[in-house]
């Protein structure tokens, strides 16, 4: 009878700006608002409102706009690249991957359904609200589930995460990045994207403490 093959640990996984391209989803949900698909102001805008050329709307233009954002828009947002190869490398290598995402309860289906769509080998997807306190929301999330790393894109998110994880930043567009500061001393790693992560993790996880 053949044995389950033991896993190396759990590595958790951000969503946006770390699996999966919501800059290009953003666009989209503003052409389904307002009928015009904006054009590129920044490509290395890290934040979207400054990455296309849009202006920021109030009252029932706001309230247009975040009608958007619903179960069709969390379900389809397209894959960044090398991140489906970057996910399979880590599986191969014997990790379980787990998404934990700053996302409404609500949309966790959705999200689950997105990255299963582009063949993410991602055993699930734990959604962690925005909270109003200074520690990260996925804190707690990763305290329970315990991951040998984490990698996100946003820097605050690392905040009361256990020192006893490997934190991995992923370093994308630079412009406007929140990535800066004395808290990047809190960082175990820094990365331009997952796929050069899981690269340099295979080859050095042995090595890491």
């Amino acid at each position: 009878m053949n044995k389950a093959k033991k896993t190396k640990g759990i590595i958790a996984l951000d969503a946006d700006g770390v699996l999966l391209d919501y800059h290009a989803s953003y666009a989209l949900a503003w052409q389904r608002a307002f009928g015009v698909l904006p054009a590129v102001k920044d490509p290395l805008a890290y934040w979207p409102i400054d990455r296309w050329s849009v202006q920021r709307v109030t009252g029932d233009e706001l309230e247009r706009f975040r009608q958007c954002f619903d179960e069709e828009f969390w379900s389809a947002i397209p894959a960044l690249p090398g991140t489906l190869e970057a996910c399979h490398l880590l599986k191969e290598a014997g990790y379980d991957l787990v998404c934990v995402s700053a996302l409404k309860e609500t949309y966790r289906l959705s999200r689950l359904k997105n990255i299963h769509g582009h063949g993410f080998p991602i055993d699930d997807v734990i959604a962690t609200e925005h909270s109003d306190t200074s520690i990260s929301p996925k804190a707690k999330a990763l305290s329970d589930l315990k991951p040998v790393a984490f990698v996100d894109d946003y820097l605050p998110y690392f905040r009361g995460v256990p020192t006893s994880i490997h934190m991995a930043l992923i370093t994308r567009e630079s412009n406007g990045t929140p990535n800066i500061g004395d808290e990047l001393d809190n960082v175990s790693s820094s990365h331009s994207n997952l796929l050069e992560f899981a690269k340099w993790w295979i080859s050095c996880a042995p090595d890491i403490k």
